[in-house]
Order: structure tokens, then sequence, then C-alpha cells
């Protein structure tokens, strides 16, 4: 059962409450190159992210936002560290939402002026606390901990909600990954604000994407989570590939799955090969709830291609092709793969 958390709204897009699990990515270039940025942000909407981050480091950053909201088909959050005028300087050019970290954002004065100014336009604020960068204080008492994670988030949730402001969202970042869980359970069952889930700094690609799947995955099937970064040393495309994977994988979010066998020594087709391209071409159709079958052997081949919405069954150098548990076509490998794809476009207002 989904926890139950506040709705806010981010741009156009809500989050929490009965609000679909949202994929969130952030920019890896220098938010104020604006060539740069904005092509990324289009790649990035393309492939599936629905919030992306950026930092705001200087005053050109704060600049740039509004003319990335002209380009931004996603709802656009400014990341800001240690200077609350930044932030100011984003509301003021229209960014929608604000990532802030209580360790390092200043004294209560600025976060006072912060809010008022959120405030007018309703603009949600993440409290984003990661283990790295916890208050001293905390640190002497209970060392790098889920208590003192959850400590410091509670802190400026009660100091926004001292100052009546409530559009908030919250995280509570580790790279350890049972660091990370203890405190998102903690967290979870000590506010109702929505959370954004993610394992910071997880790594590059393979040990990135299995350290994030398993965080994210263990939390999301618990029912709390209502967005989620995957944080990779890698091409930001890759963290939106891998967030839809989780999603899809648990259930929160319907699309095409690709069903394909590991290969053996039956295997006398291109199978890895033949995988690889039918995800690659089958990308325009990642948001239909398909299920597409490529396996490589007569063994288990024919009977996963049935059960399946289409099907490859590989033979040697070539393969039938099954709709809807039916056979269609028997071709050369070389074939396969184009007719696979008119066979999905000539059915695709089915589904």
């Amino acid at each position: 059962m989904r926890r139950k958390s506040r709705k806010l709204a981010l741009g156009k897009l809500f989050i929490g409450g009965d609000a679909p699990v949202s994929i969130q990515s952030m920019l890896s270039v220098k938010t104020s190159e604006l060539d740069r940025s904005s092509a990324q942000i289009i790649s990035l909407a393309e492939a599936g992210c629905e919030i992306l981050r950026f930092s705001v480091m200087d005053m050109e950053d704060a600049a740039a936002i509004q003319e990335l909201k002209k380009i931004s088909p996603v709802p656009l959050i400014a990341d800001i560290h240690f200077d609350h005028k930044l932030a100011l300087a984003a509301i003021e050019a229209g960014i929608d939402g604000l990532r802030i970290n209580p360790g390092n954002i200043g004294e209560r004065a600025g976060v006072e002026r912060l809010v008022a100014a959120a405030r007018e336009r309703l603009i949600p604020i993440r409290i984003g606390v990661n283990s790295g960068s916890l208050p001293r204080d905390l640190l002497e008492q209970y060392g790098v901990s889920e208590r003192s994670m959850v400590e410091a988030a509670l802190r400026h949730i009660q100091l926004l909600e001292e100052l009546n402001y409530h559009e908030i969202k919250v995280s509570v970042k580790a790279s350890q990954l049972d660091l990370m869980l203890a405190s998102y359970r903690l967290l979870a069952a000590s506010c109702p604000y929505p959370l954004h889930l993610g394992v910071t700094e997880a790594g590059t690609l393979l040990p990135g994407t299995v350290k994030s799947s398993l965080g994210l995955g263990f939390l999301l099937s618990e029912g709390i989570g209502d967005t989620i970064r995957v944080s990779l040393t890698a091409d930001p495309a890759e963290e939106v590939k891998v967030a839809r994977e989780i999603l899809k994988s648990l259930g929160l979010r319907k699309g095409l799955n690709i069903v394909s066998c590991p290969t053996c020594g039956r295997t006398r087709i291109n199978l890895i090969q033949l995988a690889t391209e039918v995800e690659h071409e089958l990308q325009e159709f990642r948001d239909l709830p398909l299920t597409v079958a490529v396996m490589g052997c007569v063994v288990n081949g024919p009977g996963e291609a049935r059960e399946a919405d289409f099907g490859i069954a590989g033979g040697r150098g070539e393969g039938l092709l099954f709709v809807k548990g039916e056979i269609v076509a028997k071709l050369p490998e070389a074939q396969l793969l184009p007719r696979l794809k008119e066979l999905i476009l000539s059915h695709n207002q089915e589904f």
C-alpha cells in the first residue's frame, strides 16, 4: 500500500498523494551554457525524464532559467547551496521548484526571505539531506546515522512549518545502501510530506544501476517514495532508462517490456545483437503496454513468444514471428526486426 503524503504541484506535474511516481534527472552541464543545457533538457525529456534539476552556482546560472523555461517541456528545479540569494533569483526567473540543503543554506533570516518569495507562487521546496553534509552537532551526537539524517531534515521542516509553509518535499540520500534505506523508512514514519528517493553517488553505470535498483526497489515496494532519481556517473539519459525500468518492473509504470533469454549452447541465432537492436529500434513504443519476446532456441522460445504480444523464436540463422500467440511468418535473421516493427505498427491502435 502506498504511503499517504501531501499532494503538491510542481509546475503542471503533481507529486505525492495519488499522483504517479515521477522520474527525475539532473543536467550534467553548466546551466548558463544555454546551448548545451537546452539541448540536454530536450534530450532528457525525450528519454522520459519528467522533472529536471540543475545547479545554480552563480547569478549567470540563475539568469539562464528564464530562457530554459521557454524550451523545457518538463518542470525545472534549481539546486541551491550556500546562498539564499541565488534561490531568490531563481524564483524571480520563474523556476518551478527549489532544492536546498539544510546543512549549508545559511541563517534563518535568509530562509525566511526565500520562503516569502516562494509563497507568492506556491513553489515547492525540497529539503535535501545528504550523509556527506550533516550539521556538526548531529554528527557529534549521533554520528553518520539514520537518526542524524532524519533529525537534520525534521529541523528544516520545522522551520518551514513555523513560517507556515507546507509546499515541501524531502530527501535523505546516502551512498551506503543500509543507511539510505534506514533513513527513508524512519523519515516516512516521521512526516507527511512527499519523498524524493535516491542513492546518492551510486557509482558508474553497472554498479550504480544495481545499487539504485535495490535501494529504490525496496522502498517503492513498501509504498515509500513519490519521485526518484537514479544517480549514475554516466550520461543522464541512462539514469532515466534505469528509473523507467525500475518502475515498470514494480508495476508502477506501464510500458514496453522486452523478454529475452540469456543464450546458451542451443542458440543458433545472433541473439545478443538481435535483442539489443530490438530494444533500440522499439524505443518509439516505450510507453505502450507491450510485451515483446526475443528468444534464441526451440526449447523455451516458442512458449515465451506465444505468451507475449509479439515474439521472435530464433533458429539456425532464421526465426519465427508471433503475434498474440500465433505464428505469422518464418524469416531469415536479417528480416526479423524490420518485419517485427511493421507488425507492431500495424497493431498499434490495439494498445
